[in-house]
């Protein structure tokens, strides 16, 4: 039997050596593996859905609750929040944990938050808009909005009216239901679970993955399929807000005669809880598999350890337990390295130690010293500053680049989703992807991945400057943007909104409920247009004898409006094909440089800080840019409002017109501004960058010299101790080592000092490269 055992092990060494292990057992660690690689690539596609779908459904959740921009970008920095307070807790304890299970607590976390934030449209009743026109007349009622001077419009009417119950007035309805747009507290608390749930899963899951890949390069390969997946769930995350914001709020609670206004009006709401509901419901599917995987997976048989690989010579050993702390040397005690060690052949490397260095061992440093270490790098603070000035940028950008589409172009929500959707993020995806196949094939180093990246963000800048041209011009709504004739013009006072031609109708300046007339004016409200009466067939209506037409008649002379603002003209469809045309390609080129920018952050950090320099740049940048950026570029855009939607009892409610001059001044400057300013900072890195490169290659040059240096020394001794020999012989008679009447220590000088010329030569001749291709850059 004990020999049996011992014909075992020798086997098992000898599979180990030759690196033959028997595939058994590898089967169903593999197969986890690659389950847990496909289950979390599906989390960070629903992850990505999730906050992409959070950021389309912006403009339905301001106009549901009637909020301010300021107040819905503070909901959108909700996911932040509550992700920056626990993502420091989470990844330090989490690796001692079961990883996976805590990964699946967190997606059902994120799937609780998602449904938690739709709860609100159940608890506010049917949403209710004001307008004149109701599904509950009948085709032969006639309005006489002019005819009613002492009536507010929205108490002769109100869209689904109910008679009052228990007593209770309309306006004590009206007063409740106002009351109810403090619900946006739940979206902002299920946004803040939706960001805790997030944080297990990046950490864990790609710690997990890297500990047990079967090869690190294997690891390096499945960590790119993850981020490249999860590109995927921006898209399809604006896709989703696109489908639901063309679906009414009530969809399936109401008929679709009832519904009186248009996707295109900014009075409509689409179905912003349903999407809310799917990502939960896909992300509670994603949290499933991890309840089932393992807490770790079999080391790989295969992993042969490096020391029956290549058995390190016991000076080796030394020299690593020295640099351990683990092992010491007395004073003046040497080292020796035996024959064969790079140049030492016959002296003695000598290595001396202050008395008492083995009482302790090396230890690394803490996190204070290694944070204040990692921020007195020059290059990466100003990289962390310029990262901090961009993410500010781009969340700005991506919270209300949907919005400004809706204002600047007349294009309606889900339009707006879905091009951005469609066209920018595949745009950005495709991009990052080849931003990496350049850095491969192109071989570039730090400085030239820097310099790649700075340009392709200046390019993009460039685009985003020639943005400012491509507008369209002020809807035209009389009393707003334009006088009652027509004259273009911006009153954001409302001191004139009241005219001569509707001053007998007493109409209340607070109703939104546009018409348009055939001569392109939209006028607030039919009482505003001086309208005395109206016929009305299926869902469309009409008013008649509006004296404030007559301000500005229509070539065909018709004194009649239809229900609903004006569309924008063709003009500005076209102006609109080249503003999306110019920010795909912007898109793109921008993207382009993130891959190359993203590794000269890596580049710059040293090994031992590296995971520190990532973490903090993440935390750092969501900290100071995620959270406040949508609340600052929200608030500055509120500045632009020139009609405010009119709560009953607690004031203004969300903005119905934006002035789109000054939003598209305020917007793109915003970016203009952020973006730009990090420049400041990307140029110094690129200097350091070169300084330090200079500073490198001159020292490599010093190492050369030096280097031949310690050669010459070397064989001048073995020189000395050859002509010593060489005297001795001679006096004990003829040398046979004579040479043409040369001895072997003259022969070896001789040649140690060619090649301490060559040497030196070659450092020469390197630095002057250096310098050179300095001055070419």
């Amino acid at each position: 039997m004990h020999s049996e055992a011992v014909e075992d092990e020798d086997k098992t060494t000898s599979q180990q050596v030759l690196f033959v292990a028997d595939p058994r057992p590898a089967g169903p660690r593999c197969s986890q593996l690659k389950i847990f690689i496909v289950a979390l690539s599906f989390v960070f596609f629903s992850k990505a859905l999730a906050g992409t779908y959070m950021k389309s459904a912006i403009t339905q959740i301001e106009r549901r609750f009637d909020l301010s921009s300021s107040l819905t970008g503070l909901i959108d920095g909700g996911f932040e929040m509550g992700n920056l307070l626990f993502l420091a807790v989470v990844s330090h304890f989490g690796a001692r944990l079961h990883r996976p299970r805590l990964i699946a607590a967190g997606c059902t976390l994120m799937a609780v938050g998602s449904a938690f934030s739709a709860l609100p449209h159940f608890f506010m009743g049917r949403y209710k808009y004001d307008t004149i026109a109701t599904a509950l007349l009948n085709e032969s009622f006639n309005i006489v909005p002019c005819l009613e001077p002492k009536r507010e419009t929205s108490q002769l009417v109100n869209h689904l009216t109910t008679p009052p119950q228990n007593g209770t007035t309309e306006t004590e309805q009206d007063c409740k239901q106002d009351t109810d747009s403090y619900m946006w507290l739940y979206l902002f608390l299920g946004n803040a679970l939706r960001g805790i749930g997030e944080t297990p899963v990046t950490p864990l899951g790609i710690s997990y993955i890297d500990d047990f890949a079967e090869k690190p390069e294997n690891s390096a390969f499945y960590i790119a399929c993850l981020q490249s997946i999860a590109l995927l769930g921006p898209m399809f995350g604006f896709l989703l807000g696109s489908l639901c914001a063309k679906l009414y709020v009530d969809v399936g609670f109401v008929t679709e005669d009832s519904v009186t206004i248009a996707p295109s009006d900014t009075r409509w709401v689409g179905a912003w809880w349903l999407g809310f509901f799917i990502s939960a419901a896909i992300m509670f599917l994603a949290s499933l598999p991890f309840w089932f995987l393992p807490k770790s997976l079999p080391k790989d048989p295969t992993a042969v350890p490096q020391s029956q690989i290549d058995p390190p010579s016991p000076p080796a050993e030394e020299m690593a337990d020295i640099a351990k702390g683990e092992l010491s040397l007395a004073p003046g005690e040497d080292l020796k390295v035996p024959a064969g060690g790079a140049l030492m052949h016959s002296h003695h490397l000598t290595t001396q130690m202050a008395p008492g260095a083995s009482d302790h061992v090396i230890e690394p440093l803490g996190f204070f010293p290694s944070l204040r270490r990692l921020l007195c790098t020059p290059v990466y603070f100003l990289l962390l500053c310029e990262s901090i000035l961009k993410f500010n940028s781009y969340s700005g950008l991506f919270a209300f680049k949907a919005k400004y589409m809706e204002q600047q172009f007349g294009q309606s929500a889900f339009q707006a989703n879905f091009f951005i959707g469609v066209l920018n993020i595949p745009a950005v995806v495709v991009a990052i992807f080849l931003g990496g196949v350049l850095m491969k094939r192109l071989k570039l180093n730090v400085i030239s991945g820097a310099q790649l990246s700075v340009l392709t963000s200046i390019l993009a800048y460039l685009l985003i400057i020639a943005q400012f041209g491509i507008n369209c011009e002020n809807l035209k709504v009389a009393g707003l943007t334009a006088t009652y004739n027509g004259t273009p013009g911006v009153f954001p006072d409302e001191t004139m909104i009241q005219s001569s031609c509707n001053e007998g109708c007493s109409c209340p300046t607070q109703d939104w409920d546009p018409v348009c007339s055939d001569n392109g004016i939209t006028y607030m409200s039919p009482c505003l247009a001086g309208c005395t009466s109206s016929t009305r067939k299926g869902k469309i209506m009409m008013f008649h004898n509006c004296s404030c037409v007559g301000s500005s008649p229509p070539p065909s002379g018709s004194m009649s409006v239809s229900l609903g603002q004006c569309a924008r003209s063709e003009v500005c469809s076209i102006r609109f094909i080249a503003y999306m045309t110019l920010s795909v390609i912007c898109s793109f080129i921008d993207a382009l440089g993130t891959t190359p920018g993203y590794m000269v952050i890596i580049w710059c950090i040293k090994p031992e800080l590296k995971s520190l320099g990532l973490g903090i740049q993440t935390l750092v940048t969501r900290t100071l840019g995620g959270i406040p950026a949508p609340v600052y570029f929200g608030a500055l855009i509120d500045t632009t409002c020139l009609k405010w939607g009119f709560r009953k009892c607690m004031g203004t409610g969300a903005c119905r017109i934006y002035n789109s001059d000054m939003y598209r001044v305020i917007f793109l400057g915003l970016i203009t501004c952020l973006k730009g300013s990090s420049y400041f900072f990307y140029v110094g890195v690129i200097v350091l960058l070169r300084r330090q490169s200079r500073t490198e290659g001159g020292e490599h040059s010093s190492q050369g010299v030096n280097q031949a240096e310690v050669e010459l020394q070397h064989t001048q001794r073995t020189s000395d101790e050859c002509l010593t020999t060489e005297g001795q012989n001679q006096q004990g008679g003829p040398s046979p080592r004579e040479d043409n009447g040369r001895g072997e220590g003259d022969r070896i000088i001789d040649q140690v000092n060619g090649r301490f010329q060559e040497v030196r030569d070659k450092a020469t001749n390197q630095d002057r490269g250096q310098l050179q291709k300095e001055a070419a850059h």
